[in-house]
């Protein structure tokens, strides 16, 4: 790799910003975003950033906006340009055909289809291609599609609210609402940012909720997160609201009868031990079936707690309150440890204010502490 200069930090910083634009809209496909500038003046010639599967990729629009001036250009993009043909063309194919002399990309493709073979093919034309650059932003931007195409998995993310004393509801389940208005938005953009949001019987039953997104200001382009509801005997009424909202609703359970459902109601069988749903086979046939990159937990103690137990949250967004529940109020997982040894150590990422409330970003460390 050349030197990296501070121009090109700038650019590929830019490239980053615009990238973030596809943040409620590309899945299931990665967010990318494209520069392409004059490699002797420095001047700015065209931007692009992929806005939704099946439409131009961000450095086809970069190409489109830049026209005959891409000849001799330097590409910055935030992601290895793709080799494979998909529902559109290979973007490194589109670079080459651009005359474009330079390519500075910040990450490798995690998709096994494509890892390595974008930058030899850009290499084998005679392009200078240097990078990566900037790869733990650009890795910031993608989490589920990376964790996706490494591992079959998809990136789950547990939302949890709760007072200052770390309780989620009060003995007889009321719980709305423990935050205020702001963090409320938040996670409105959560959920936008979502593509399945998994609650469980229990939630559905108590607070017939909609798990929607709802805020006018974030364009979804048409799209509502899949809702799924871990329901393992089926007891979720077949006239809940949330059958009715805009989007799909699928029940997954570990019973396989389920004729007093709608057709429209996706049913999937996917039984676990002691009664229960697969937690495992769940995440896998949302990352294999519905190809979800980040899936949203949004549910009481028990299922999150579930969750947390199995090892199979990425993280933790927590709302906290400045109010006071008491002890006899619902804990915020329920995670029967009886030792010290038995505690889960959490890495903090990230404190800050909504409002009245704050939301604590955290990762577990996998395993006992």
């Amino acid at each position: 790799m050349t030197q990296i200069s501070i121009a090109d930090r700038e650019f590929m910083a830019r490239a980053l910003q615009l990238a973030g634009r596809g943040l409620y809209t590309t899945t299931p496909n990665p967010r990318v975003g494209c520069v392409l500038v004059d490699s002797v003046s420095g001047r700015t010639l065209g931007e692009g950033f992929h806005r939704k599967a099946g439409e131009g990729h961000a450095e086809v629009n970069a190409l489109k906006a830049a026209g005959g001036a891409a000849r001799g250009a330097t590409a910055y993009v935030t992601l290895e340009p793709c080799s494979h043909t998909g529902k559109t063309g290979p973007c490194s194919d589109a670079l080459i055909a651009a005359g474009v002399a330079r390519v500075v990309y910040a990450m490798e493709d995690p998709n096994p289809v494509v890892a390595g073979r974008g930058v030899a093919r850009l290499r084998a034309a005679g392009i200078q291609v240097d990078g990566p650059l900037m790869q733990a932003q650009a890795e910031a931007l993608n989490p589920g599609f990376i964790k996706r195409m490494r591992t079959g998995l998809p990136w789950v993310r547990c939302k949890l609210a709760m007072s200052l004393d770390g309780r989620t509801a009060m003995a007889s389940g009321e719980s709305q609402w423990i935050t205020g208005p702001c963090a409320r938005a938040d996670v409105q953009r959560l959920r936008a940012g979502s593509c399945a949001i998994v609650t469980g019987v229990e939630t559905l039953l108590r607070d017939q909720p909609a798990l929607t997104v709802r805020d006018p200001a974030i364009e979804m382009l048409g799209r509502q997160p899949l809702r799924v509801i871990v329901d393992s005997r089926l007891r979720s009424p077949a006239d809940a609201g949330i059958f009715r909202q805009p989007g799909r609703t699928c029940l997954a359970s570990a019973e396989a009868a389920g004729g007093k459902y709608d057709t429209a109601v996706g049913l999937w069988h996917l039984p676990g031990g002691e009664g229960r749903v697969d937690l495992h086979r769940l995440l896998r046939k949302l990352a294999a079936e519905e190809a979800c990159n980040e899936v949203m937990v949004e549910a009481g103690p028990t299922l999150a707690g579930s969750f947390m137990a199995e090892n199979l949250v990425d993280e933790l967004q927590v709302y906290m309150a400045g109010i006071l529940l008491g002890n006899l109020a619902k804990p915020l997982l329920e995670l029967p440890f009886a030792t010290m040894s038995q505690r889960r150590r959490l890495r903090i990422t990230d404190i800050r204010a909504l409002g009245e409330d704050w939301r604590i970003t955290a990762r577990p460390e996998q395993g006992p502490d």
